[in-house]
Order: structure tokens, then sequence, then C-alpha cells
């Protein structure tokens, strides 16, 4: 846990619980949603577990979230900028990640034109949107961790 824990005045503290609040209850609209478009009964669950590992894999991989975080709370990044801020992952690592991410099109590669060429990396729509979908679960788990307290 990073210390010291993020203090943050009751009244925003609780506008952060409200929309987690709000996003648990938009979650279980859209799993009933899904669960009555299952083929057996009120759920399949073999073919659901399925789809959402499926779904979620690319959050599973080591330094996956790290770098995913870093160009979403900081913007785009040049890779050696990127790398200074993730102590402890290799050149070759974060190469791998990142093409890898932009495989999977939560990542761009912008080449801006020289001289010098230059290459940053920043999310697409669809890593925002991934991003702006986790924040409320992230914030959730800080606030239970006691990274993020009433102040």
């Amino acid at each position: 846990m990073p210390e010291p824990p993020m203090s943050i005045p009751l009244d925003q503290f609780s506008i952060i619980e409200n929309n987690i609040q709000s996003t648990i209850e938009q979650g279980t609209k859209i799993r009933n949603l899904l669960a009555k478009h299952s083929n057996t009964g009120p759920y399949n669950a073999e073919w659901e577990v399925e789809a959402a590992v499926e779904a979620l894999h690319v959050f599973a991989s080591r330094w996956t979230i790290e770098i995913l975080a870093t160009l979403y709370i900081t913007g785009p990044r040049r890779f050696n900028e990127m790398k200074n801020m993730l102590s402890g992952i290799s050149s070759r690592t974060l190469s791998d990640k990142l093409r890898f991410l932009t495989e999977e099109g939560l990542v761009l590669r912008v080449v801006t034109d020289g001289p010098p060429v230059k290459v940053s990396y920043e999310l697409s729509a669809h890593g925002r949107t991934c991003g702006r979908l986790l924040s409320p679960l992230v914030a959730h788990l800080k606030m239970v961790a006691g990274s993020v307290v009433q102040g």
C-alpha cells in the first residue's frame, strides 16, 4: 500500500462512494440483461466464465496494468519516459508489452515525423473506455485497502 494514504475531504469521499454504488447498480442491471439471453436456464456459467476470461485476458499479464494505468493517469508517453516511470521493467519487456497492447487495440503507437522521428504511446479510445470502466473498481479497492481515506 502506498504511504501515506491519500486523504480526501468527506464530501468528495461521499461522492466517490455514491458513484461506486451507482456503478454497482448499473453492473447488476447489465448482469441481469446478459443472464436473460443465456442459452440454458438463468445462465450458462461455463460459457459466461469462458467469455469473461477471454475478455479480461489482456489484464492478467504482468506489467499490463502498470503500463495501462501509467498511460491513463499521465497521458501519452515516449518509451524512455515510461521505462523510467515503471521501476523494474526491462526495455525488452516494455517493448513486448506495448506491442501486445497495440495489437489488442488498447494502445496506439504514434509516430511523429522528425528529424528526429519521435514515437509515443497513448491509450486508444477503447483503452480510455476500459480505464473509465475500471476506475470505480480501482477506487473501491483503494478505499478498502486504506490507500484512500476520509480526511
